[in-house]
């Protein structure tokens, strides 16, 4: 970094942060004074093509099948929204939360969470695949932005920013459960995730990262309820029949929480349905959807206070930013989340509607990884045709397929399978499939 750099970083440094946490991984030209680093951080995000195309990714149910249904990017708005107002109240710079918010769905493949387990399996000799993974590797290598001398740095987002991204702050089987799938980076960006960690304190996040984390946690919850509720898979009356209000808790303990009784998340369930604004009854007339719009608002207003209030009683009034406090989630908050995430599960994603979507789903990418495999850069987009060329080795080839798939969205992913194994089809180029773009950002 010049001289000359380092005097522009220290008249925009925000108040709480290092000029390290405002150093970038690879080196630019000083900018104007007009924005923070991290005022920049957040616009590169947001003119990104990884964000845009979140807008044709599964959330929970599949992209595109109801006009109401959350996407993947307005999901990451949401999160943003909830993120923003928490590390507000909290002291940490907003610009960072906003950032990781927005960035934190980005490396998700086609068909969400099922997309992300066939494309693991898939990996699984090479390093493996997952989605924050994912996104570490398109904020700092594949979203085109800055170019390096051997090799391209992403959107090249000062290390705050690149941090509070990473949810998951260990490589793949260095977490505190090493047979645990997550994981926060690959070994072939080892190099910046070492970077983007420098004077972390191993396996913690950093405290904007737990916000992310508290906001994407409060913002589907409670949405993927308020979809389920609209689409009409989920009618909260049915929680009243003892049975099926039973059989709804066992799939909160089985997806979410374990170790908990049935009774702890009952209690937690009867909590928020004796809360003024929960709506028993939707009948989708303009009454019952105010009335549900408004329930979902008192719940993230609720989940939001509740951190709010457990962190500063813990901590204090002061500003709490990088490695400098813990946000702090209320045991009752958590289960109440997890029960509305459950709730979720088993009206939406567990239900035995979904499986055959599912098998589908996972045909589609199988059938996409073998066919882009055998054909080399015939089907890749120009982008990562190049990183083919490039590529050392087998396993980085297989790296470049698999990159190449996860940017897809649910349409293209459909699209292209359909033209590749269509058996009218002859002679199907990436001129004939035009894949999305990834072009030149902010």
């Amino acid at each position: 970094m010049t001289l000359d750099a380092t005097d522009d970083l220290a008249a925009a440094q925000p108040a709480g942060y290092t000029l390290a946490d405002l150093d970038r991984f690879g080196p630019e030209p000083p900018k104007s004074q007009s924005r923070t680093p991290f005022q920049r951080d957040r616009a590169r995000v947001l003119h990104s093509s990884a964000l845009r195309r979140l807008g044709a990714k599964t959330q929970v149910l599949g992209a595109g099948s109801d006009d109401f249904v959350r996407t993947r990017l307005t999901h990451s708005l949401e999160v943003a929204q909830v993120g923003r107002d928490i590390g507000a109240e909290l002291g940490c710079d907003p610009d960072v939360v906003d950032a990781a918010c927005l960035s934190h769905d980005l490396g998700h493949p086609p068909f969400g969470h099922n997309g992300e387990k066939v494309l693991d399996a898939l990996a699984g000799d090479f390093g493996g695949f997952e989605g924050n993974a994912q996104t570490l590797r398109l904020l700092t290598r594949l979203e085109p932005k800055l170019l390096g001398e051997g090799r391209p740095y992403g959107l090249n987002l000062t290390r705050a920013g690149v941090d509070a991204a990473i949810k998951y702050p260990w490589m793949r089987g260095e977490g505190p459960d090493p047979a645990s799938p997550k994981f926060g980076a690959y070994a072939d960006d080892a190099d910046v995730y070492r970077w983007a960690r420098e004077g972390a304190v191993p396996g913690r996040k950093c405290f904007e990262a737990q916000v992310m984390d508290l906001a994407d946690d409060i913002a589907y919850s409670v949405h993927d309820v308020e979809d389920a509720v609209t689409g009409g898979t989920l009618d909260l009356r049915r929680l009243g029949d003892p049975m099926e209000r039973a059989a709804a808790l066992y799939v909160v303990q089985d997806w979410y929480m374990p170790g908990e009784s049935i009774d702890a998340l009952d209690l937690a369930l009867s909590r928020l349905e004796a809360e003024p604004s929960w709506l028993p009854e939707f009948r989708g007339d303009m009454r019952s959807a105010a009335a549900l719009k408004d329930m979902t608002s008192q719940l993230i207003g609720r989940f939001t206070r509740a951190v709010v209030t457990a962190t500063r009683e813990a901590h204090g009034g002061g500003p709490l930013s990088r490695y400098r406090g813990e946000a702090v989630l209320p045991e009752q908050t958590r289960l109440e989340i997890a029960v509305l995430k459950g709730l979720a599960a088993a009206y939406v994603m567990s239900s035995a509607g979904q499986q055959p979507v599912y098998e589908q789903q996972e045909e589609i990418i199988r059938g996409l990884y073998a066919q882009l495999w055998n054909t080399g850069t015939t089907h890749l987009s120009p982008l990562f045709a190049e990183l083919w060329d490039a590529a050392a080795d087998d396993d980085a080839r297989r790296r470049v397929i698999v990159d190449q798939i996860a940017s897809y969205t649910d349409v293209t992913a459909r699209r292209l399978h359909e033209a590749l194994f269509d058996r009218a089809a002859t002679h199907v180029t990436a001129a004939d499939t035009p894949l999305p773009g990834l072009g030149s950002e902010l």
